[in-house]
């Protein structure tokens, strides 16, 4: 269930660190694999009537597991992108409740 959705990152550098990325979390996160998911968002940015380059915007959504947590989450994902050339990286979490949670008709 941790939804990672990535504005302003190349896809071909997804796929490089998709995998060691999300080894990491499955470990802290204590989740299985399949509940992740990483989106990859085509972005266009304006400013100043011109389209400009973003630096990564990551957005988290997840159940709470705490601020330490959330912390180590936010730095394995830096850290991986990082490692293929991003050197500014934003990250945003939305805490999700689990009973506005559902999968398949049911609540968390």
């Amino acid at each position: 269930m941790p939804q990672l959705i990535m504005k302003s990152v190349e896809i071909e550098k997804v796929c490089t660190i998709s995998k060691e990325m999300i080894d990491e979390l499955e470990t802290l996160l204590e989740c299985p694999r399949n509940y992740f998911t990483i989106e990859c968002v085509n972005s266009t940015y304006v400013m100043d009537g011109k389209v400009v380059k973003s630096y990564p915007i990551i957005e988290v959504a997840l159940f709470d597991r705490g601020q330490e947590t959330q912390d180590e989450i936010a730095k394995i994902i830096t850290k991986h992108l990082n490692n293929v050339g991003y050197k500014d990286v934003d990250i945003i979490f939305t805490a999700l409740d689990t009973n506005k949670y559902y999968e398949n008709g049911e609540h968390f």
